[in-house]
Formats: structure tokens, sequence, C-alpha cells
């Protein structure tokens, strides 16, 4: 269950089902990537001949175009207009990027997701109307000080700045109990709503359902909430 990706994700339309990629380095290919391994049509762009090329061979995109996203012109040219979703992965160059994210939005497409490579970045995309704006060095950060922090959490996926659903490895406090028994709502004020085990999911949950050390635990509460189960080193 890859709640990173859904957290990537989750402001975009539901029923897109395309979408283009402008910047092709690390973090586009794995943008690329990602949308394709979700059955995605995906099509990348970027101004280097080389890097079109690797991901072609790669197979991470159903199409790759290379172009210079600064040139209105050939964006319209490129159908990129067209697009319900954008991604701008442009972040070590800031006016390339701005000049791009600007572009795409007034050729009119409905949501455009833009990376920054710090608030000065961020906050102007926002001004000339990125839809959302993502910081990958940020939040690579902060997933790993919480895996350090709290290693029981497997997977975590951001509903919204203070809401999360997170996978839990069963800490021993809870092993040998029953959902009833342990009254998550009423104790750390979150609901449990799915356990794992070997891949296989039990969604309808029942206060009698028994919670054992090998099996994960998803839940869904505040993050104050969430931060008071045992899972803490």
């Amino acid at each position: 269950m890859n709640l990173t990706t859904l957290n990537l994700f989750s402001g975009s339309r539901k029923d897109s089902k395309q979408f283009a990629v402008i910047g092709l380095g690390r973090f586009g290919r794995a943008v690329c990537s990602a949308l394709h391994d979700l059955g995605y049509e995906v099509l990348g762009i970027d101004k280097d001949a080389k890097r079109v090329d690797d991901i072609l061979n790669d197979r991470l995109v159903s199409h790759a175009l290379q172009l210079d996203s600064v040139d209105p012109t050939a964006l319209k040219e490129a159908g990129i207009y067209e697009f319900d979703t954008v991604i701008i992965a442009i972040g070590s160059f800031l006016q390339e990027s701005i000049i791009t994210t600007l572009n795409v939005k007034q050729g009119g497409v409905k949501h455009v997701i833009a990376k920054a490579s710090s608030s000065i970045h961020g906050t102007l995309l926002t001004k000339i109307g990125a839809d959302r704006v993502i910081y990958p060095e940020q939040e690579a950060g902060y997933t790993l000080a919480r895996s350090l922090t709290t290693p029981q959490i497997l997977d975590r996926f951001d509903l919204d700045p203070d809401h999360s659903i997170v996978e839990i490895i069963i800490p021993q406090q809870f092993h040998g109990k029953t959902l009833g028994e342990l009254q998550l709502r009423n104790r750390y004020g979150v609901n449990a709503i799915a356990l794992i085990h070997q891949d296989k999911f039990e969604i309808n949950l029942h206060p009698d359902s028994l919670l054992e050390q090998g099996k994960i635990l998803v839940v869904i509460g505040a993050n104050q909430d969430i931060s008071k189960l045992p899972i803490h080193n």
C-alpha cells in the first residue's frame, strides 16, 4: 500500500487519465515512473535530448518530447495546454521554473503542480498561479525524521496538514487484544480502518478483531492523536 504516492497526487483531478511532466531530472523521472506504474498515460518533456532519450528507452513514459518549456508557442504546439494536470518538475533553475509555470497556467491548464527548491521559490510559484507547490527535499527530510523517531510507522498519507492515514506495526502493548478491548477511539482519538497480514487486507473490522504482532494496523486520525499511540522509540 503506497501511501506516499497517493500523497503526491491527492490534489489531482480524479478523472485525469493523462499527465504531462516537464523536467526529467531525478524527481521528474520518479514522478513519471510512479504515474506510469499506476496505468496513466504520461508525456515527459525536457530540453535535454539525452534525458528524453533515456526516459523513452527506460519505458517510464508513454511519450516524450524535447522542447524548451519557457517558449509558450512550443508548449502550445506540443498540446501541453490540453492536459488537465501538468507537473512542473524543474527545481534547480528558478527562472525556468517560474516562466514555465506561468506559461502553463496562462495556456489554460486546470491543475498545475510545481516543484519548489525554497520557500521563496514556492511563494513565487503560488503567486503566479500554481495550484499546488511541493518541496520534495523537505518532505524527504520529514519522512526520514519520522522513520527514525517512529520506526513502527511503515507508511503515511497526509490528508491535510493536521490529519493522516498511517500504517503501523502492531506494538507489543496491543498484542493479543481485540479492538473492542483497546477502545482506540476513546483512548487515542483514532479509528482503525484495516488490518494487513501477509499482504491480505481485512477491512470490515469488528470489536472482536484480534491484534497480533506481525500484523499491520491502518488508522486514521488527527496527527496529534496518532502521536499518542505507543509507536515511538
